[in-house]
């Protein structure tokens, strides 16, 4: 029993010892703090007004009529209109039957990139709409692109 006592009291001192001064800290931090918060706020806000934007002379390419198991290769040529870097991150079609290619490298603004779609006919008879979605850090984020046409069946 008394090595629980002596064990508490010397937890107590400790804990006492070591609280000492805190309070000094914490006021240097949090004055820190706020400085750190309202830096963070003019950059954040100086940030927020450039953005890149994407635009497409092209948003839709219509290939016509083609017979089952050709193959349409179309580029989409794109523009970052806004006043920041663009980076696209991800460019995903609707369908397996459909290829999308891009580059990586950021987009300066005012400079054009282009996505390479192609399109795989086989098995896909008739009437056929394939969206293709662009993920970027663009204000409009995610944008999309349709490659469109019909394919007649082979005999």
């Amino acid at each position: 029993m008394k090595k629980m006592n002596y064990s508490l009291l010397l937890a107590f001192g400790i804990w006492t010892l070591s609280s000492c001064g805190t309070s000094n800290k914490s006021e240097n931090t949090s004055s820190d703090s706020v400085n750190a918060t309202a830096d963070t706020s003019v950059n954040t806000e100086a940030a927020a007004g450039a953005i890149g934007t994407i635009e497409f002379a092209e948003p839709a390419f219509d290939f016509g009529q083609i017979k089952e198991g050709a193959e349409v290769t179309h580029t989409f040529t794109l523009k970052n209109t806004g006043n920041a870097p663009l980076i696209i991150s991800e460019v995903r079609a609707s369908c397996g039957c459909t290829q999308p290619e891009f580059s990586k490298s950021p987009v300066l603004p005012g400079k054009t990139s282009d996505i390479k779609v192609t399109f795989k006919s086989e098995g896909q008879v008739g009437k056929q709409q394939k969206i293709i979605t662009i993920h970027s850090n663009a204000s409009n984020g995610l944008t999309t692109v349709q490659l469109k046409g019909e394919v007649l069946a082979a005999k």
